[in-house]
């Protein structure tokens, strides 16, 4: 699985929330197996858009969309809980 590099704007958000190594983590572990079930990869509601989401922290979450068959961006990163 591939992640293609994130946008500036949610990079400098990483930063700020002091996030961004650990999201590094993450990406290696989803590119080696997306479903891994640490990660609690899962597909959002409503479902017919496709968006995806895995865990960065136990309180954060980077949210997805698949743009070919072993590709996705991250379009998000959210707090979970908020």
């Amino acid at each position: 699985m591939k992640i293609r590099p994130l946008r500036k704007d949610l990079v400098d958000y990483l930063v700020k929330w002091a996030l961004l190594k650990r999201l590094n983590k993450q990406k290696k572990l989803f590119e080696t197996d997306p479903y891994n079930t640490s990660l609690k990869t899962e597909i959002l509601e409503p479902k017919s858009l496709r968006i995806y989401s895995f865990r960065i922290t136990r309180n954060w979450r980077a949210i997805f969309v698949y743009i070919g068959r072993d590709t996705i961006e991250i379009i998000d990163i959210n707090n979970h809980y908020k």
